[in-house]
């Protein structure tokens, strides 16, 4: 009897265990059912782990599941976005198939170990405010810890919702993550005006964009492409990120091509990047040709193109300049919505028009081009044209300044210690003889100015071969000075090639008052270049009439090369 009383007390126990956990049990399942997707996803994600380390056998173990959980691991996983895992594609499926394969299951305890298995993409749910148990010890580093925690709602205290309309996201986060990342965050959290609301609307930043920003505080890890590359440097940049602007900054260097270039400027100037945009002006200026070809040219700002015309290094000629500015005055035309007439594609490029350096032209590259466009006005065609018939030449307001061609950096060379006055002309050229022990690319010469007063000067300037008397280059212009004893720049219309060691003769006929001599000349000149090392130049006296300049007094004091 008592036997059989001890097996009815345990049986009734066994009832009343039965009793309290069947209701929670209910509730839990019922709970974890209601869950629904957000309005518009159907699907549920085939693992969950989002690229972190293997799924904790334990988390299993406490759900009552003897069956191991078939599961891919998610790869940057964004809404929107196909996930792949080793190249192929990960599996979205409705969650009734989910369901389907996992019959005969605990469909509570599976959705428990998948983090209910639906929701945005990427984003792990926490059960009715429960985090996943003992999910730390599966994560051996600090790195892998953070990266589970990477767009996760567990233990997270804040939501970003980001970009606007239909493409926007909801993103959860970790305030001291983001404070230690970054002083914008710590501003936002921690300072006095703190915001206290557990949501933050940013809608002027693209959802891809911040995820990769918060990738890069969590994990360190570094994901953009062409696509993004823009939108992550403005997000590193609003956020005070340096270390992300520096990796986004490498990516567009390494990608930079004559197709983008003019792309990549305009961006480099609205980010305020100076050191992408000097790359990009170089890279406009080995491969001038190319860059104004590409479709990127004509959709640059005004205040860009103004930039790249005051260039003195663009590798093309001016008449293939002034049409690629007739393409981009066209596109504004049509940005603008104005009809293509010529005043209209003149009133488009307003003043940079005075940034064609016509006078390097020859008479009859204007007249096949630019005198027909329409867009000079009449009164610039007859400057123009008489500047080209003229000797002396008329002054006109476009500039007639070389453009090199060669990029890096110019230096000068003065083979005069002290300056004296004064200096007459008759007509005859000053004539002096150079040479060089290495390569140069001569591209002017530095000339003395008037006497006292500011004065105009018409100028021939030529670079003639010793051996054959072949002119390698020359320029018939003019220049200002203000009567100071500094040298006046005056440049040919292309770089000249000095080959090493070989005799050249500097010649130059002004037409003009009285000047400024140089006198304590030098013989043998060396220059220090940083990358270059020395180069030596030697300077002799050129026989006939030359004006009376020698190697020890006379004008042409000096050369303005590149090396």
């Amino acid at each position: 009897m008592a036997e059989l009383n001890r097996n009815a007390d345990a049986n009734a126990g066994n009832q009343n265990r039965r009793e309290v956990r069947e209701p929670l049990h209910l509730n839990q399942n019922r709970a974890l059912d209601d869950a629904q997707p957000p309005a518009g996803i159907a699907f549920a994600i085939v693992g969950g782990n989002n690229g972190n380390a293997a799924d904790n056998p334990g988390d299993e173990v406490a759900a009552g599941i003897n069956q191991p959980a078939v599961r891919a691991p998610v790869v940057g996983a964004v809404a929107g976005v196909v996930n792949r895992v080793a190249g192929n594609p990960l599996h979205l499926v409705p969650r009734a198939q989910v369901a389907g394969e996992r019959a005969g299951r605990n469909v509570a305890a599976l959705d428990r170990i998948q983090g209910l298995g639906v929701g945005v993409i990427g984003v792990r749910p926490v059960v009715e405010g429960q985090p996943l148990y003992n999910w730390q010890a599966t994560k051996v580093t600090l790195k892998e810890r953070f990266q589970f925690l990477f767009n996760n709602e567990l233990q997270a205290d804040v939501y970003f919702l980001v970009g606007r309309g239909v493409t926007s996201q909801r993103i959860p986060a970790h305030r001291f993550v983001l404070s230690v990342g970054s002083a914008v965050f710590d501003a936002m959290f921690n300072s006095i005006l703190a915001t206290q609301s557990n949501e933050v609307e940013v809608p002027d930043v693209e959802p891809a964009a911040f995820l990769s920003l918060l990738r890069f505080l969590y994990t360190d890890e570094v994901l953009i492409g062409p696509e993004t590359v823009m939108t992550t440097l403005y997000t590193a940049k609003k956020y005070a990120v340096p270390a992300l602007e520096s990796h986004c900054v490498d990516f567009l260097k390494k990608h930079l091509s004559s197709d983008n270039a003019f792309m990549l400027l305009t961006q480099a100037r609205l980010f305020d990047e100076p050191q992408l945009a000097t790359l990009c002006l170089e890279c406009i200026d080995k491969h001038t040709r190319e860059a104004l070809s590409a479709d990127g040219f004509t959709d640059i700002d005004y205040n860009t193109l103004v930039n790249v015309l005051e260039r003195d290094t663009l590798g093309l000629r001016e008449k293939d300049i002034f049409s690629a500015m007739e393409r981009w005055a066209e596109a504004e035309c049509n940005r603008q919505e104005l009809s293509m007439s010529k005043e209209n594609k003149r009133k488009a490029l307003g003043d940079s028009i005075s940034l064609v350096r016509f006078p390097l032209m020859n008479v009859e590259e204007f007249a096949q081009g630019p005198a027909q466009s329409g867009i000079l006005t009449d009164r610039e065609v007859v400057e123009l044209f008489l500047y080209f018939t003229l000797n002396p030449k008329p002054r006109v307001r476009f500039s007639d300044r070389a453009r090199c061609s060669i990029t890096g950096k110019e230096y000068s060379v003065c083979r005069f210690l002290d300056v004296a006055e004064r200096w007459g002309y008759s007509g005859t050229s000053d004539r002096i003889r150079f040479s060089v022990n290495r390569k140069i690319y001569l591209v002017g010469l530095g000339l003395y100015g008037a006497i006292l007063s500011p004065s105009d000067y018409q100028v021939n300037i030529q670079v003639v071969s010793a051996d054959n008397g072949t002119v390698l280059g020359q320029n018939d212009t003019g220049f200002s000075c203000d009567g100071s004893d500094k040298t006046f720049r005056v440049m040919f219309k292309r770089p000249i090639e000095i080959k090493p060691n070989q005799v050249y003769i500097a010649c130059a006929t002004l037409n003009g008052q009285d000047s400024y001599y140089g006198t304590q000349g030098q013989r043998r000149v060396t220059k220090d270049t940083p990358n270059d090392g020395q180069i030596v130049f030697t300077f002799t006296f050129a026989p006939g009439n030359n004006n009376g300049t020698s190697v020890e007094d006379g004008q042409i004091p000096e050369l303005i090369y590149y090396t």
